[in-house]
């Protein structure tokens, strides 16, 4: 619609309607578009006097979100309230999950007789789960939607892990981790697409939450497995995953109703997000060619396979090279705690610093922690410099994430943010495995240098990655 200019001498007022004349044609023409804004802003002003929600939907919209700025009310809030919990529920069985397995590697290797390289086959397979998850994550949420695909993903876990409690033979125990590996990358994948298209507030903030939230299911899971690792029946641990997924699936079931993530999108008071008029193979095509997505979801394969390589490894590591004892399988809690700790109290930080530029601040703090447990030969010291490596480490992700729905087109949030995401599962399976393989040859040790390596690697890929959304190249 064309600017309106008015003229001071010639203005016409009927039914508190401007009316101006346009000098290109010479024809008077209504301006409602500012009736129509004031009209809107006294009906927000009435759910929220203060204006504030609108601020932090205007928020939402320049974060990356892809939704438009509309009225909520209290009921509408009530319901972004209940999906954004029901997404950390999500976000904490896969915290759990991740945070489980690093105490029970001993026992598994006891129990089954296995070394380095054979008890690492449990990582091969769940990432191939992973990554055929990753491949399939995009079309299963288009074409099923988001509120089936997640269920159909926590029902596929509660079967595979109702499996590993029964404690099955070591080849069927290996193979149920490709269901693990596959429902896993649906959970993680899902709630970082859905939170990236439908967030109610500062998306940073939230992003920020919902990784604190499986920090916290990955500091939780190893205290717990530590003791199941010490008794007879140390597969009954698994029966605590059952119990955590069916209470996801019920809150899923009763939150999203097997809903698409429009459909989800209008319960509160939301837009949903502009994915084009271009075909689903069209869109994936504008997906994939963008540089930006691939650097990123490089980044999300080498940051969360550091996370978990130390988180797997470290007791292992501990027990070989510090002497350390059964209480080292607590070293993990310390990590994912501070991974927890640092999503949330990091976040005034990083907001002063530039959210960009403090990536590189924490990479090179976390290096430098690396180097403390590669060179200190000190329990102690090596469970603090895995704490605060956590602590460094929590934003990374949250940042990321929220960086890539700032920077993609608002119609191919859901199908990038899906790749980044579904990538990061991946790299949980594929880099512990690595590092098994590599231990089997040359022992436990080679665990810091790999880890340091892989972190230079990651800031690398962080220099690479474009500021803003006009540097993007497909």
């Amino acid at each position: 619609m064309a600017a309106v200019t008015r003229s001071p001498t010639v203005m016409q007022t009927h039914n508190n309607v401007d009316v101006a004349p346009c000098h290109e044609k010479g024809e008077l023409r209504v301006n409602v578009h500012e009736q129509a804004r004031a009209s809107a802003t006294d009906i927000t002003e009435t759910f929220n006097p203060s204006g504030s929600e609108l601020e932090k939907q205007q928020s939402s919209e320049e974060d990356g979100a892809g939704v438009l700025p509309i009225v909520q009310t209290p009921a509408m809030r009530r319901k972004a309230t209940m999906q954004f919990v029901t997404l950390c529920c999500s976000m904490f069985v896969a915290g759990w999950n991740d945070g489980t397995l690093g105490p029970l590697l001993p026992r598994i290797q006891e129990v089954y007789h296995v070394g380095y390289a054979v008890v690492s086959l449990i990582f091969v397979v769940s990432c191939t789960g992973a990554v055929l998850g990753s491949c399939t994550f995009l079309y299963m949420f288009d074409r099923l939607g988001y509120g089936l695909v997640v269920v159909l993903a926590s029902c596929l876990m509660i079967i595979a892990y109702a499996l590993e409690a029964a404690a099955v033979p070591f080849p069927v125990f290996v193979v149920v981790y490709f269901f693990i590996g596959y429902g896993g990358s649906f959970l993680n994948s899902g709630s970082n697409v859905f939170l990236a298209n439908v967030s109610v507030g500062k998306a940073s903030r939230r992003f920020g939450m919902l990784h604190g939230v499986y920090g916290l299911g990955a500091m939780v899971s190893p205290l717990i497995s530590t003791q199941f690792a010490r008794l007879q029946h140390w597969s009954f641990v698994y029966l605590i995953h059952l119990g955590l997924l069916i209470v996801t699936v019920v809150m899923q079931v009763i939150t999203f109703k097997f809903q698409n993530q429009e459909q989800c999108a209008k319960e509160i008071g939301q837009l949903p997000p502009d994915n084009g008029s271009d075909s689903l193979l069209l869109r994936y095509k504008r997906v994939f060619r963008l540089r930006v997505v691939h650097l990123m979801a490089l980044f999300a394969f080498i940051y969360v396979g550091v996370e978990v390589s130390i988180g797997s490894w470290i007791v292992t590591y501990v027990i070989k090279l510090r002497n350390g004892g059964p209480n080292s399988g607590y070293i993990p809690s310390g990590l994912f705690g501070g991974l927890m700790i640092g999503r949330v109290a990091l976040l005034p930080f990083s907001k002063l610093v530039g959210e960009r530029r403090v990536i590189f601040v924490y990479i090179l703090l976390v290096m430098a922690l690396e180097f403390v447990v590669w060179f200190v030969r000190s329990q102690v010291g090596d469970a603090l410099a895995v704490a605060f490596i956590g602590f460094f480490l929590g934003p990374l992700f949250p940042i990321m994430t929220n960086h890539a729905g700032g920077i993609l087109p608002p119609d191919l949030i859901s199908g990038g943010v899906g790749w980044i995401a579904s990538w990061g599962a991946a790299g949980a399976a594929v880099w512990p495995f690595v590092v098994g393989a590599i231990a089997s040859r040359t022992g436990i040790g080679s665990l810091t240098p790999f880890v340091v390596s892989l972190t230079g690697v990651l800031f690398v890929t962080w220099v690479c990655v474009p500021r803003s959304r006009q540097k993007i190249q497909g």
